[in-house]
C-alpha cells in the first residue's frame, strides 16, 4: 500500500491549495511526519489562473491574476521507536495581482504582491497504543507590496519582511494493517506587525486553522483519503492607518475546504490517484484584490517508484466560484485555473 499512500499525498501538489481562502498556497499538511523510517522530499508546483470580471456589465477588467510557482521541502527522521521529528518548508500564503492597464476598469493598473516562507519543526511521540501526539513551532516570514493608481488610489505601500512565530499541535490514530490514519492538526494564528509610509504600525493576522486528514484501505491496493480544513479568515485584515478607504483587504467569511480522493496501486512500480476538491461559496461580496468565491477542483496524479526513490506528478483543474466585488460591484464569472506539480521523495 506504500506507493498508494505516496500518491495520496498529492493533495499538496499541483497548487492543491491554490485558491483556498483566496491567498492560501499551502495546505500545511503534516503527512511527511508519518513516513516510515527516514525520508526527505522536494515538491514544485505551478498554477495558471484565468480571472476576469466586468464592471457595470460592459467594462472588462482583463485577466488580473498572475501565474505563480510554489515549492516545498520536508525532512523526516526517526529518532527512536517512539519519537520522530520533521522539518517542513513551504509558502503558506501569497498573491500576484495585476490589473491590465488601458482597460477603463476602475482598478486598471492596480498591483499587489504577497510573499511568504514558513519553516515548521515538529516532534511526534507514539504511545504504546495506536495513538500519537505531535507539535512544534512555525517561523513564518512575510512581505508585501501594493500599488493603487485608481480605484481608491492613488496609494502605494511596500512593507519589509517580518518574521514571527506560531505553533502546531496535533493528535493521530493509526491502524497499519488496514492503512488507516486519522490526524487532527491545529495551526495557531501568526500576527505580523508592519509599518505604513507614515511610520504607523499595523497588525496583520494570518489566521488559525484546524485540519482533519484521513486515509484508509478499502480493498487490496486501494486507498480512500481526504481532508477537511477550517480557517478563521474573518481575522485577516490589512488596514494601514494612513489609508482613508480602509481596509485594503480583509476576509469576509471563515472558510471550509474539503478534499476526497481514491488511490490505486497498479503494479510494483506504478500507482495513481484522483482527488476532488470543494470550497463552498460564502455568497458575500469579496475584495477587489481577490475576486473569487469558493471553487471545485479535480486532480489526477501518478507515482513511479524505483529503489528508494518515488517520483509523483499531478495536474489539477479548478472551476473558480463566481464572485461580486465590494465597493464597485463587478461580476467575476466563468473563471478557472490549471495547476501542475512534481514531487521527488527519497527514503533512507
Amino acid at each position: 500500500m506504500g506507493r498508494v499512500l505516496t500518491t495520496a499525498s498529492i493533495l499538496a501538489l499541483g497548487a492543491g491549495s491554490a485558491l483556498a481562502g483566496g491567498i492560501e498556497r499551502s495546505n500545511q499538511s503534516v503527512a511527511p511526519l508519518f513516513k516510515s523510517g527516514n525520508y526527505m522530499e522536494f515538491s514544485l508546483g505551478s498554477f495558471q489562473p484565468s480571472v476576469s470580471g466586468v464592471f457595470m456589465g460592459a467594462v472588462s477588467s482583463g485577466d488580473m491574476a498572475g501565474d505563480y510557482v510554489t515549492y516545498s521541502f520536508a525532512y523526516k527522521r526517526a529518532l527512536s521507536d517512539q519519537l520522530d521529528m520533521a522539518v517542513i518548508v513551504d509558502q503558506p500564503i501569497g498573491a500576484d495581482v495585476s490589473y491590465p492597464t488601458g482597460t477603463g476598469y476602475p482598478f486598471t493598473g492596480a498591483t499587489a504582491e504577497v510573499k511568504s516562507t514558513a519553516v515548521t519543526g515538529l516532534l511526534r511521540y507514539r504511545f504504546p497504543s495506536n495513538f500519537s501526539a505531535y507539535g512544534g513551532l512555525r517561523l513564518q516570514s512575510t512581505d508585501a507590496s501594493l500599488n493603487l493608481p485608481s480605484g481608491g488610489g492613488p496609494y502605494a505601500l511596500s512593507v519589509d519582511r517580518q518574521n514571527d512565530l506560531g505553533y502546531v499541535l496535533g493528535v493521530a490514530y493509526e491502524k497499519p494493517d488496514i492503512a488507516l490514519r486519522v490526524s487532527l492538526t491545529y495551526n495557531s494564528a501568526i500576527t505580523h506587525t508592519f509599518t505604513d509610509n507614515s511610520a504607523n504600525p499595523f497588525d496583520v493576522e494570518i489566521p488559525q486553522s484546524v485540519h482533519l486528514e484521513f486515509q484508509t484501505g478499502i480493498a487490496k491496493d486501494t486507498l480512500l483519503f481526504g481532508s477537511v480544513k477550517w480557517r478563521e479568515w474573518t481575522r485577516f485584515n490589512i488596514a494601514p492607518p494612513e489609508y482613508p478607504a480602509n481596509p485594503l483587504a480583509d476576509g469576509k467569511s471563515n472558510v471550509l475546504t474539503y478534499t476526497l480522493g481514491l488511490g490505486r496501486k497498479f503494479n510494483e512500480n506504478w500507482s495513481g490517484a484522483v482527488v476532488l476538491g470543494y470550497e463552498p461559496k460564502a455568497g458575500v461580496p469579496v475584495g477587489n484584490l481577490a475576486p473569487t468565491d469558493g471553487y471545485k477542483s479535480i486532480a489526477l496524479a501518478a507515482t513511479y517508484k524505483v529503489d528508494n526513490v518515488e517520483i509523483t506528478g499531478a495536474v489539477s483543474y479548478y472551476d473558480i466560484g463566481d464572485a461580486t466585488t465590494t465597493s464597485i460591484g463587478s461580476q467575476f464569472k466563468g473563471n478557472d485555473g490549471i495547476g501542475v506539480g512534481i514531487r521527488v521523495g527519497y527514503t533512507f
